[in-house]
């Protein structure tokens, strides 16, 4: 199995050594447990220049694109043309409305669902199941259901929060 993933690591880094898109010098690193990275980072004496025959190592590029603006989790935002395509008023008012008409069926229903949870939590001493002859585990119980109700409590506020924002 491991060979197999070294085949195809080896594989990998020699098509794009082979591509002209690799920049640098290849370094095949062991480490003092004996795994095998292969990288484009000299790391000291663990770590050695491969001579891949047939490939030319070229320097970086000096002149650059310009990196387009971070969007969500780092990754590079998409740029978008200017003829992109827009919305007309009147069909963002609709899926605005519908948009809020969604989030507040879902208040509803986490409302409700918030009400049954106050309702069984009975203010902190909700009523003992047969199963619970152990008061330990009734204390378990009265904490998941007082999560339970902070968790909701939170939702709603969330769902609030997203209407208010609705243009």
């Amino acid at each position: 199995m491991m060979k197999h993933a070294f085949c195809r690591t080896l594989a990998g880094l020699l098509a794009v050594a082979g591509s002209g898109l690799a920049y640098g010098q290849i370094y095949k690193c062991t480490s003092p447990t004996g795994s095998v990275e292969y990288t484009d980072v000299n790391r000291g004496k663990q770590c050695k220049a491969m001579d891949l025959p047939g490939v030319v190592v070229a320097a970086p590029p000096k002149h650059s694109v310009p990196a387009a603006p971070a969007g969500r989790l780092g990754a590079p935002a998409a740029l978008v043309p200017g003829e992109f395509p827009r919305v007309d008023a009147a069909q963002q008012r609709a899926r605005d409305n519908d948009r809020r008409g969604i989030l507040e069926e879902e208040l509803r229903a986490e409302q409700q669902k918030l009400a049954e949870q106050r309702k069984a939590y009975n203010n902190g001493e909700p009523e003992r199941q047969g199963d619970e002859r152990n008061y330990a585990k009734y204390l378990e119980r009265v904490a998941g259901m007082r999560d339970s109700i902070s968790r909701t409590e939170k939702n709603i506020d969330a769902l609030k929060r997203e209407i208010a924002n609705i243009r």
